[in-house]
């Protein structure tokens, strides 16, 4: 019984893992898409820049 619900714990955990891991990198291509879009559309004025760092 032991061995099933280790296999069953490790089987969720990495349903989970992966789960996270399609997330992040659909929250990092909107994240990517947001950067161009503020890249391309800033302000024309020389130096000034869309983002605060």
């Amino acid at each position: 019984m032991v061995p099933l619900l280790l296999v069953l714990l490790l089987a969720l955990v990495l349903f989970g893992a992966g789960f996270a891991l399609k997330a992040l990198w659909v929250i990092a291509a909107i994240v990517l898409v947001l950067w161009l879009v503020g890249f391309v559309a800033r302000p024309k004025g020389g130096n000034s820049r869309w983002y605060r760092w």
